[in-house]
């Protein structure tokens, strides 16, 4: 049975065909179902009982798209939707995520050179064909070209972005997970380890019932197209062409199987020559000792079994997790989710790209139970999403006077700061010593070389009133490639001004990476975990920022928001 999510899903993917079908992403269409699926997040409540009159009740879906959601619910598909992807086949709608590819070029390439693929695009670009299209140039096509190399579109194997990913998997084991003979239901791969793209999705079922599963899983309304389809192994395309392999295991081989699926090569390799040694034999079974049943009910019993503490997912990489955990030291006591005390990078509508209300946001803060809350809302040189300074003192006058309602959450009054070209930053030094707290960040300016990248950011963690850095690089895995910079000598600025490098938590973002958080954490840089949360329904993100700064070994102690309120208070008063 379809959820919201599926609704939003959908929603999302004809965002995606409109915006090439219309050739704008400012389009009537595309601005109606963008503004539908806001609006089904903000109305927060199981919508797939409404008829279509009950639907555009909800402020924000007009009757149009009220019917085409009906229609999703009651058939499993929208005609409308089904159109557009037979216009705009999978691989050619992932040529839009390459920066400089805007819809209309993207459909000028497409009818004067034959372009519809990434391997097409290559030809054109390697044969300098694009550069004589209408409105292109030269300098268009080489952009393109580097966008090309630094996205790592160069290989043959697809790779998905974690930010597409991620939600189609937990959709579909969330569905399976509600059939009564499922036990558990895990997502596993490389999606499970938290790398930034993924070839595929593996899931792995418990259950006593495989024949029920299949069912279920053949009849899915993401099935596209059938690969293969078996007693316990089902894979199929979804309608992006993205791959996923479902397997039936009994519930007590649940836990090898997840550790066996989830692993890199490398990590599983060396787990099972431990099991070598002590004469035993570990496969996605379970771990035997001759015809005897050692282990594989769960993923801990295993390392238990093989003198190890549990390595979490994220880990998994054969990067010395195996040798850290069997010595004396052990593994560090990595951050984990709840150690979390507070988001320190969180926007309300006073952001032009928020859309949450001041009141709402902190609502939902205090409901995760934090001690602090740092408001952060863009600075004045933002043009279009930000505040000037009478704008920012009126915000000020709010979040004061909020802060009365929530007795047990110290509320500051802070600043997402916009790093200039130069590494300049928002307002005056005297106007930004107001703030409370203050997350710098890049948002623009993204071709200029290393060295003046490098020299930019260092000039921002030099600044008094600067916290924290926000998504170092800027990127969005996948569609943008990040700025290029120097990372040793801005790990060291880090580090001799006591300046945080964030790890934000947004799909699309992961920045800092966790190779560089690893980095990061041999020299000592303090962390920091953020939500960048510009809606109600964003602060889930925590989870992905924890995961990432495990997969780059960070331990508690170095994550600020980890810490008590006196000693955060502390640490981020002792700048100004």
């Amino acid at each position: 049975m379809a959820t919201n999510a599926d609704i939003a899903a959908m929603l999302d993917e004809l965002v995606t065909l409109t915006t090439l079908e219309e050739e704008s992403p400012q389009s009537f269409k595309v601005r109606a179902y963008e503004k539908a699926k806001l609006a089904l997040e903000a109305h927060g409540h199981d919508v797939t009982g409404l008829s279509s009159n009950e639907l555009t009740a909800i402020a924000g879906i007009g009757k149009s798209t009220a019917s085409k959601i009906r229609e999703f619910l009651d058939t499993g598909s929208v005609a409308k939707l089904d159109d557009l992807r037979a216009r705009y086949p999978a691989q050619f709608v992932e040529l839009s995520r390459i920066p400089g590819l805007g819809p209309k070029s993207l459909k000028l390439i497409r009818s004067e050179l034959g372009v519809e693929n990434l391997e097409d695009l290559k030809r054109a670009l390697d044969n300098q064909q694009i550069r004589d299209l209408p409105r292109m140039g030269a300098t268009s096509e080489a952009k393109i070209a580097k966008a090309i190399d630094r996205l790592g579109l160069t290989g043959k194997d697809r790779r998905t972005p974690i930010a597409d990913a991620l939600p189609l998997a937990q959709r579909l084991t969330a569905d399976l997970q509600a059939l009564n003979s499922v036990t558990d239901a895990r997502y596993c791969g490389s999606l499970r380890r938290m790398s930034e793209t993924i070839g595929d999705i593996d899931i792995t079922v418990a259950s006593t019932d495989p024949v029920a599963v299949m069912d279920v899983v053949v009849n899915h309304p993401e099935v596209n197209e059938i690969v293969v389809n078996g007693a316990t192994k089902t894979s199929f395309l979804t309608k992006t062409g993205l791959q996923v392999d479902v397997r039936v295991v009994e519930p007590s081989q649940f836990g090898a199987a997840i550790l066996y699926f989830t692993g890199s090569k490398a990590h599983n390799i060396a787990l099972r020559q431990r099991a070598i040694d002590r004469g035993w034999l570990l496969n996605e079974y379970g771990l035997m000792d001759g015809d005897q049943f050692v282990a594989g009910k769960t993923e801990k019993a295993i390392y238990e079994a093989l003198d190890l503490p549990f390595i979490p997912p994220p880990m998994r990489e054969a990067t010395g997790e195996i040798e850290a955990g069997a010595s004396e030291d052990g593994l560090p006591r990595l951050i984990e989710r709840k150690h979390i005390r507070g988001d320190l990078h969180y926007h309300t509508d006073r952001s032009g790209d928020g859309r949450s209300s001041l009141e709402d946001m902190v609502a939902v803060a205090a409901a995760q139970g934090y001690d602090y809350l740092a408001i952060t809302d863009h600075g004045e040189d933002l043009a279009i999403n930000g505040s000037n300074r009478e704008q920012m003192l009126e915000h000020r006058d709010r979040i004061r006077k909020l802060q009365e309602l929530y007795p047990d959450m110290m509320i500051l009054f802070g600043c997402e700061l916009n790093i200039g070209a130069e590494g300049g930053l928002d307002y005056d030094s005297e106007f930004r010593m107001l703030f409370d707290y203050t997350v710098a960040s890049v948002h623009s300016h993204f071709d200029r070389s290393v060295a003046d990248q490098t020299r930019r950011l260092i000039t921002a963690i030099e600044d008094p009133t600067v916290n924290s850095i926000g998504h170092l690089t800027g990127r969005y895995i996948g569609r943008r490639p990040g700025i290029e910079l120097d990372i040793e000598p801005v790990l060291d600025a880090l580090v001799a001004n006591d300046v945080a490098l964030e790890i934000n938590g947004a799909l699309q973002r992961l920045d800092a990476a966790s190779d560089v958080v690893r980095r990061a954490v041999d020299k000592g840089v303090k962390l920091v975990i953020n939500t960048d949360s510009h809606h109600t329904s964003e602060l889930g993100r925590m989870e992905y920022g924890v995961l990432t700064a495990q997969r780059g070994w960070a331990p508690k102690e170095l994550v600020v928001n980890s810490w008590t309120l006196k000693q955060f208070t502390k640490w981020a008063k002792q700048r100004r």
